[in-house]
């Protein structure tokens, strides 16, 4: 059974668990992109040189119209890869309405010479499953429809001994093209796993286990240079007497208090926010897509409850936290804008005991 789901996963999954190949493939779409994008403009390319032979060349005029559909199709094609999202499903699609368009291209080609064996074929029974990161089984499909189509087709126009010897070398280079796309995919897929761990620990306070000041700053950043987004809240959320925690209990203490409260907030928010310790006792949480002011105060208490729940030792009470709010309405163009705000109002909390939050 073990030796039966590491067939499975190599085949379906590129030899990693299913949730892992699911959390990485639109990685994995996205790093495919750009060559798709190349490999279309070069396919383009080709086909507008072959159709204008086929113009002025007897022997390219039999499949002039077919050239002509080709670079249609190449054209659109590759004004959609210039259009599209990098992980849109559309553009999966295309690669392999591509790759088949390839494969009938190389029918064509042997179809005019059937005397001589299908290099081109072979060639792209090898080639062609290179050029993308997938499901092994998807182009295990694509490979056994192109042969299949391909030998059925060529069955009544070669003659059959090298029929007979394209069958044989499409056997071959098909596992062989099916195992190069497996290993190379495997391989690839595990170099992503290796990144995103190095990039989570890059990126993670070792303390919380949230994200740090730089990956916070970088997140953020990116949020607010997207046109499409306008909204947002910035909370900048601040230790009570913290440097008395310490001196009074230990750094210990003051490490455990931290520590609690990066686990509250962690299991407070997780959707789309993005929470982090900013350094120090100080943490940040950016809300996305809305600056409704009576929600950024109903979700403050509800923080500021949370927090409250944190026991010092030896019954010195609880732990109690002051927030600093600023609301992003499209003004702000980066994390430093609406980062100043929330400290002026941190700051105003701070000089004022009798209120625990306030909304710059």
């Amino acid at each position: 059974m073990k030796l039966l789901k590491k067939i499975r996963n190599y085949f379906c999954y590129c030899g990693i668990e299913k949730n892992e190949f699911n959390a990485l493939k639109k990685d994995a779409y996205v790093s495919n992109f750009e060559l798709w994008r190349i490999l279309h403009c070069l396919m383009t390319t080709t086909f507008a040189v072959l159709f204008v032979n086929s113009l002025f060349s007897e022997l390219f005029k039999s499949n002039s119209v077919f050239y002509l559909v080709a670079l249609i199709y190449s054209a659109i094609a590759t004004c959609l890869f210039f259009i599209l999202k990098k992980d849109a499903l559309i553009a999966q699609f295309l690669i392999y309405l591509s790759i088949s368009l390839l494969f009938l291209f190389s029918c064509l080609i042997t179809q005019n010479k059937p005397d001589v064996p299908a290099t081109l074929f072979f060639v792209l029974l090898i080639i062609t499953p290179l050029f993308m990161i997938d499901k092994p089984f998807f182009m295990t499909i694509e490979l056994n429809v192109a042969s299949a189509v391909f030998l059925i087709w060529m069955h009544g126009v070669k003659p059959y001994e090298i029929w007979q010897m394209d069958l044989i070398n499409i056997i071959i280079y098909l596992i062989i093209g099916i195992f190069l796309h497996i290993v190379a995919n495997s391989i690839r897929i595990k170099e992503f796993v290796l990144t995103k761990k190095i990039n989570i620990q890059k990126d993670t306070d070792e303390m919380t286990g949230l994200k740090n000041k730089g990956a916070l700053t970088r997140e953020i950043n990116l949020f607010l240079a997207d046109e499409n987004q306008n909204k947002g809240l910035l909370i900048l959320l601040d230790i009570d007497r913290f440097k008395a925690i310490n001196d009074t209990y230990g750094h210990d203490v003051g490490d455990k208090v931290i520590s609690e409260l990066g686990e509250f907030l962690n299991g407070k928010f997780r959707n789309d926010e993005i929470v982090g310790r900013f350094g120090g006792d100080e943490f940040i949480i950016f809300v996305k897509n809305t600056d409704d002011k009576e929600f950024a105060s109903g979700l403050s208490r509800e923080i500021i409850d949370g927090a409250s729940q944190i026991e010092l030792p030896d019954n010195g009470g609880f732990v109690s936290v002051s927030l600093g709010i600023a609301v992003c309405s499209g003004e702000e163009k980066n994390y430093s804008e609406i980062f100043k705000k929330a400290d002026m109002a941190l700051y105003k909390v701070k000089a004022d005991p009798a209120i625990k939050f306030y909304i710059y």
